[in-house]
This record gives C-alpha cells, sequence and structure tokens, in this order.
C-alpha cells in the first residue's frame, strides 16, 4: 500500500511485490482529516483513506483464507511529496501498523502484520523525522537531497527487526565472508555488509561528514524557516506576474493558498509558465531562455529544476542551503 503523492522510486518497490505474486494498490489520504490525527482512538476513527484498484500481476487469485496473521504487509508514503510538497502527518506511522483495518474499514487486504516505510529523502532536508516519536521499520533519504553532493549516495536505516525479513539474492567483491566456483556454497556476512554490493563509495561517504557539519552549524529549523520563507516569496511573485493582456504567466501546482501552514507545504515550488495565448512554454524552453539570461536553474546549492515526464511538463524549484 503507498500513496498517491510518492517518488517513483517506491512505484519501483511495487515491481518486486507484484513480480512475486502481491497485491499491490494506492490510497488517498484524506487531507481534512489529517489535523485531528492523534495517538488517540477518537482521532484514529476520524482519519479516513480512498483506496485505488488492487493491481496483481499472479495468475493465483486472491483468496482470503490466504492470509493470516503471518502475512506481512507494507505501508510506504514520503514525509514530503516531491512534487507538491505536501507534509504527510507522521503519525500515519502508529495508526496504520495499529490500526490497518479500522482505516481501511475491514478490507480482506488489510489482515496481517503491517510494517512502514517512511521516504524521507525529500523532507529529512527541513524537517527530518523523530523515530523515537514515529517509529517506522524502513526510512530512506537521500544526502544529495540533504547538502547537494555526493551524487548517489543514500542511506536505509531500518529495524534489526526488519532487518531480518530481507533476503537478498545477488552479491560481489567483498560482500560475502567465502564462495567457491565449481560447487554451490556461499558464506554469506552478517549485519549490514550483507546489503552491500561490492567496494563501499567509500570517498563519497568520507565527504558526508563535512556536509553534515554544515548542517549541525545551520541547524534543521534555522533551514526549515529560511527555506520556507524562500518558497512562500517564490509562489507570490510568480502568481503575481501578467502578461501585457492581462492573463497569468504562471500556473503553480500544489497548495493554492499562501495562508497554508508550513508544517503542511515544504520548500517547493512546482509550475508551468504560459504565453500570452494561454498556450504552454516548454520546460526546456524555459531552461534555455533562463540560461542566456545569465540564471543558472540547476545549481545544486541554490535551485535545482526537474521536469516530470507528462504533458505540459511542470517545472519544480526545490531550495535548498
Amino acid at each position: 500500500m503507498y500513496t498517491m503523492e510518492n517518488h517513483n522510486s517506491v512505484l519501483g518497490i511495487r515491481e518486486y511485490a507484484l513480480d512475486k505474486g502481491a497485491a499491490a494498490f494506492a490510497v488517498d489520504v484524506i487531507e481534512g482529516f489529517l489535523d485531528e490525527v492523534s495517538s488517540s482512538p477518537v482521532a484514529v476513527t476520524s482519519l479516513k483513506v480512498s483506496q485505488h484498484p488492487v493491481q496483481r500481476r499472479s495468475e493465483v487469485r486472491f483468496l482470503e483464507r490466504e492470509l493470516t496473521g503471518g502475512v506481512h504487509n507494507l505501508f510506504a508514503f514520503p514525509s514530503e511529496c516531491n512534487f507538491s510538497g505536501l507534509r504527510f502527518n507522521l503519525d500515519l506511522v502508529k495508526i496504520v501498523k495499529e490500526n490497518a483495518e479500522r482505516i481501511l474499514e475491514g478490507s480482506p487486504l488489510s489482515k496481517g502484520h503491517w510494517m512502514v516505510l517512511i521516504d524521507a529523502a525529500k523532507g529529512s532536508a527541513t524537517q527530518p523525522p523523530d523515530l523515537s516519536l514515529y517509529p517506522a521499520d524502513f526510512v530512506v533519504l537521500s544526502f544529495y537531497k540533504l547538502f547537494g553532493y555526493p551524487t548517489g549516495l543514500g542511506a536505509l536505516v531500518l529495524r534489526n527487526d526488519a532487518a531480518k525479513l530481507l533476503k537478498k539474492a545477488y552479491f560481489s567483491g567483498g560482500t560475502v565472508a567465502a564462495s567457491i566456483a565449481d560447487i554451490d556454497f556461499v558464506k554469506r556476512r552478517k549485519g549490514v555488509e550483507l546489503f552491500e554490493d561490492g567496494t563501499s563509495s567509500f570517498l563519497s561517504i568520507a565527504s558526508i561528514r563535512h556536509g553534515f557539519k554544515i548542517l549541525n552549524s545551520l541547524t534543521a529549523s534555522a533551514i526549515f524557516r529560511h527555506t520556507a520563507s524562500l518558497a512562500i516569496y517564490v509562489k507570490k511573485k510568480l502568481l503575481l506576474l501578467r502578461h501585457a493582456n492581462g492573463a497569468s504567466v504562471c500556473t503553480v501546482y500544489g497548495s493554492q493558498t499562501l495562508k497554508v501552514s508550513s508544517h503542511e507545504s515544504g520548500p517547493i515550488v512546482s509550475f508551468n509558465l504560459k504565453r500570452p495565448d494561454g498556450s504552454w512554454f516548454g520546460y526546456r524552453e524555459v531552461e534555455k531562455l533562463a540560461s542566456l539570461s545569465g540564471i543558472q536553474l540547476r545549481d545544486a546549492f541554490v535551485i535545482l529544476v526537474h521536469a516530470q515526464n507528462i504533458l505540459a511538463c511542470p517545472i519544480q524549484i526545490f531550495f535548498q542551503i
């Protein structure tokens, strides 16, 4: 189970599930109820989710009697949406783990043991989750999105009891204790080394120390306030832009109200630019014109621009340190 607002990486996890014959489905969390969510039983009954159609690839038909207490389910959601900037209430961790049958209104797919994955790659840059309050089984993050370097390096934080459930077939380099070529024998290493593929990127890992040093000197709360104010300022300026004929220049996605609480929206602005006749400017055209005007839109420490592969591709601005 995963929220509709999710990164492609979560949909990639879905591929493993569907290939093994598991069921997958998306849900919408009714945002109007999120503010009421807390640890109290009354708040739990107020939380609503809307389930989308179930996806299955296996020819084996779903039978209710197949589901027992030994079944493991996974719920994945982002702490902050990469597109809209919507911040999900992290109370979802406990609610799903403890009350999945209630919020899914008795669906047969709600039975079993629920585990939770938080995609904190975007949200950790300004509001890292407190795992002592929100005991997720898995948390993924990106060092690139934290401080712009190094690229291609992230982390998976997982509970020890959750790690025991993971099975990894492939190995390379020194990630096994021993292997023999002419017979089927492999002795795997124990602990986190089991999940590595070959030699770790130790030079990039060494650079992370300097990134965390910068973050600690600035503090997450200061970064949060600064980037939030930048996002609100840019939204206001974009919405005020007008062509000579009075038509608006920008369509801003996500939260349309500038009064939205900073706890509900992260420091991201997703928008499209329109011509005076209402047709769209392509994102490549915008990027090129900005470059000709001396505006660098892909500087990792100032602004990142990313285009979604859909019609009238939106431009995204991520504010970082």
